[in-house]
């Protein structure tokens, strides 16, 4: 088999075992999100623990449940009964992580966990395990095979521990209604962070950068008015001061070639009549998904009354550091 043969190969694996994990899924899952829910809203908080490759999906499940509005640390197994149980406090609920379920120094933190307050919900690979006895929910995370070639690496049951502790955040965030603006106060640095926290009306070019025309004007005059605002796109009004369509340089370089009179022509009669629009109170992220959708490189910004206020230009994106 071939290089590329051997790499299908491996994803078939991780896939067709994912596929066995959304197949297993049960009210288990409904109760380990309602008890997630709970313990946050009592503002406790979830403890993540694992070993070895467990304890890297951990922490990357815990960053995630924090990142969106779930308290999560990591308990390193190794340190927890020389001090770091401190970070344990009645009311949270301990997310513990192992495949086998029999990990040495996992199962010497058991009985310490018991001494406090709180729930724990094992994500195992072995349900009768010496962990899932000790847990309050069980979670089975097992796979028929490993992606490794000889069976041993872990790799598909890390793939779908991961992937159960992202639906466990994803679904949670849902019930809790974490919302874009929640998000962005969690990530307002980066790329992210300015998608998620400035407005339309931040990134638009608007005022007197804008290139507003009239439906009667020429188009001689409207490319005139495009090179003097460096702008791709006019927003024709209409007699109202509404929105009527949108000519760009593009427009104009299609239309030549088969119409060489069109300088003089109304650009109300080439225009492109019901461009698509945005409000300028819109997130800026929004724009991003708006382009994709229609596959335009000019997105339209008007207010209530469907009057042109400016437009937003994609090449405008890179330099904003938007995409």
């Amino acid at each position: 088999m071939d290089t590329l043969g051997r790499a299908r190969r491996v994803l078939s694996i991780e896939t067709n075992e994912l596929e066995r994990l959304a197949g297993r899924l049960d009210r288990t899952f409904t109760d380990a999100v309602t008890l997630l829910r709970e313990t946050v809203e009592r503002r406790g908080k979830i403890v993540v623990l694992g070993v070895g490759k467990s304890g890297h999906i951990g922490g990357k499940i815990a960053a995630t449940l924090t990142s969106t509005g779930a308290p999560s640390v990591v308990l390193d197994s190794l340190n927890a009964l020389h001090g770091d149980l401190g970070v344990i406090s009645d009311g949270d609920v301990i997310l513990t992580l192992s495949y086998s379920g029999e990990t040495e120094e996992l199962i010497r933190v058991l009985p310490a966990l018991a001494r406090f307050d709180v729930k724990k919900i094992a994500l195992t690979g072995n349900t009768a395990s010496c962990l899932a006895k000790a847990s309050d929910i069980v979670l089975d995370v097992s796979v028929s095979r490993e992606a490794c070639p000889h069976n041993l690496a872990p790799t598909s049951s890390t793939t779908v521990m991961l992937a159960l502790g992202d639906a466990l955040a994803m679904v949670l965030l849902e019930e809790r209604g974490f919302s874009r603006d929640d998000f962005a106060r969690f990530h307002p640095g980066g790329n992210l962070g300015r998608a998620l926290l400035l407005k339309v009306r931040d990134i638009m070019r608007g005022g007197e950068d804008a290139a507003i025309v009239k439906a009667t004007d020429t188009v001689l005059d409207v490319l005139k008015v495009l090179t003097a605002k460096r702008a791709g796109a006019a927003l024709v009004t209409d007699s109202d001061g509404r929105l009527a369509g949108i000519f760009t340089h593009g427009d104009f370089a299609r239309r030549f070639p088969s119409d060489p009179a069109i300088g003089t022509r109304p650009v109300g009669e080439v225009m492109t009549v019901n461009p698509v629009t945005i409000g300028a109170d819109k997130l800026a992220a929004e724009v991003l998904l708006v382009l994709e959708q229609h596959r335009i490189d000019d997105l339209v910004v008007t207010d209530a009354d469907g009057k042109p206020l400016g437009a937003v230009d994609s090449q405008d994106l890179s330099r904003l550091k938007l995409i």
